[in-house]
């Protein structure tokens, strides 16, 4: 009777090393498999959430100054006043353009 309980002792610490072995091997492929897709992730050129809302907020808005530039500009077009554009250079054109 002796022998076989300690036949199921030595069985139970075997199954009970293998387990603890499998689990630490299990943690660590997990851990290293994390690793990897933050790695693989990292070298590709992905945006996070708020620089994205950033950006989108940036183009909402540069929308809608466009569409009141739009108006602005209909309006001025519809009300028969000239554009008056001012040259940035100062050349001959323009010294052309203020003596007429």
């Amino acid at each position: 009777m002796q022998s076989e309980n300690r036949f199921f002792d030595d069985l139970a610490k075997l199954v009970n090393g293998a387990a603890g072995t499998v689990a630490g091997m299990t943690r660590e492929f997990e851990s290293n498999a994390r690793e990897k897709a933050r790695e693989w992730v990292g070298g590709m050129d992905f945006v996070s959430r708020e620089e994205f809302d950033a950006v989108k907020a940036m183009a909402a808005a540069a929308r809608e100054e466009v569409e009141l530039l739009k108006a602005r500009l209909d309006a001025l077009e519809g009300a028969g006043e000239p554009v008056v554009t001012k040259s940035v250079r100062g050349g001959k054109a323009a010294k052309d353009a203020a003596a007429e």
